[in-house]
């Protein structure tokens, strides 16, 4: 049983995230989501996840964080998801449910605190909480088994030629968060390509209840961009640090040194992945798994079932 705190910025790929996520309780446990900024303000983040867990009939604790980078300007994403963060499902409904009295940091700390098992953390966006939840209370950081994150890349970027957008929105967290001495599992831009949906099958799609008739309304808002772009298919980016917890058999990964990069101008928030080998790198403390690579077609048939799964519920 995978014991774990989501922490993100939903985002529609984010939502998508966590209801593959509880369509499979007998597998994971979400104990708290916990919000930052990114691709929509950070209240609006808060408020996409509660109006859908209303949709659900579900409660589980919400925590706002930051609001802001560390040090950078905010960049959002409303190119990609809309003012909201969540467009193209307006039959959600505003939620009456507030966030939690605590600040993000101060609601993971006594979580982790108080647990006797240790907790991993599935990050979906910028790392600004993660950040400031280990330089704020590193005794912390023992509880944490793993992060597990959607961020980063190899090679390709997509805020900058070689940065990744969670990455590039907050570099100076993203640095705090690599050179910490947590265990991490970086899905970066690679794998979340490799798992991409088709757009033939998002057309075919025919929702047999309130799950995937969410499914067919965010998939039909979330690839447009695809479409401008000619894409025959679309990666769902925060899926894929879920699917690793789930399935992490059809997924190809290597270990690395990885800096952040927080000074260049072509390159700031890139992950660079030490390629030199053991000549120039004899020893590497902490290497991070990378994942490279993924089975698409049974990314999508574990991604599409899911949502079946949350129907017959």
């Amino acid at each position: 049983m995978h014991r774990i705190i989501i922490d993100g910025d939903p985002g529609h790929d984010d939502i998508l995230a966590f209801l593959v996520a509880l369509a499979h309780p007998e597998e994971i446990e979400i104990l708290a989501y916990t919000t930052v900024v990114g691709n929509a303000r950070v209240e609006d983040c808060s408020r996409n996840v509660l109006k859908v867990q209303d949709y659900f009939g579900i409660q589980i604790p919400v925590a706002q964080g930051y609001d802001q980078p560390l040090t950078r300007e905010l960049h959002l994403a409303g190119q990609f998801h809309g003012p909201s963060g969540l467009d193209g499902a307006p039959f959600l409904i505003p939620s009456k449910r507030k966030v939690e009295g605590k600040h993000a940091i101060e609601y993971l700390k006594d979580i982790l605190e108080k647990s006797e098992q240790k907790v991993e953390i599935v990050s979906m966006g910028p790392l600004t909480n993660i950040a400031m939840l280990i330089k704020t209370y590193p005794q912390v950081i023992d509880k944490i088994e793993r992060l597990i994150m959607m961020g980063g890349c190899f090679s390709l970027g997509n805020a900058l030629a070689k940065s990744e957008f969670n990455i590039f929105h907050d570099p100076e967290a993203a640095k705090i968060v690599f050179d910490s001495p947590l265990k991490i599992v970086m899905a970066g831009i690679e794998s979340c390509f490799a798992g991409s949906i088709l757009l033939k099958d998002i057309e075919e799609l025919k929702p047999e209840g309130r799950a995937t008739y969410l499914l067919k309304s965010i998939l039909t808002f979330y690839s447009q961009y695809a479409y401008k772009n000619n894409w025959d298919r679309i990666p769902i980016f925060d899926v894929t640090p879920i699917m690793y917890l789930l399935k992490p058999e059809i997924f190809r990964e290597e270990e690395y040194h990885v800096e952040v990069e927080i000074k260049g101008e072509l390159t700031l928030g890139m992950t660079v992945c030490d390629q030199r080998g053991p000549v120039y790198l004899p020893v590497v403390e902490n290497p991070k798994k990378v994942l490279m690579d993924c089975d698409r077609e049974e990314f999508s048939r574990e991604f599409f079932a899911s949502f079946r799964r949350l129907d017959e519920r």
